[in-house]
């Protein structure tokens, strides 16, 4: 299983249309684009979980660079999250 970094999406993309784009490579384990907590807008990045390995590098090599709604995907495996220290409370 190869998690795959999506940057510089259309903001209008849904999850369904990157699912899509992806699954001509191979089966698509999830899709999660990332939102705005407070307007619930789209951040313009999100990620793609592929069962292969194989068809994940394919989807990177051939992806990366494509153009989608105008803008130039940015595709690359997804680095592990880094563990964050809680947050204060800002009241």
């Amino acid at each position: 299983m190869k998690n795959i970094y999506v940057g510089n999406l259309p903001y209008q993309t849904s999850e369904e249309e990157l699912r899509t784009t992806f699954a001509g490579y191979g089966d698509v384990a999830s899709v999660k684009i990332i939102m705005d907590r407070v307007s619930g807008q789209s951040k313009g990045f999100g990620f793609v979980e592929m069962t292969d390995d194989g068809h994940a590098a394919e989807a990177i090599k051939n992806l990366d660079g494509s153009e989608v709604g105008g803008r130039n995907l940015r595709v690359s495996e997804a680095r592990p999250r880094e563990a964050q220290p809680p947050r204060e409370n800002r009241w």
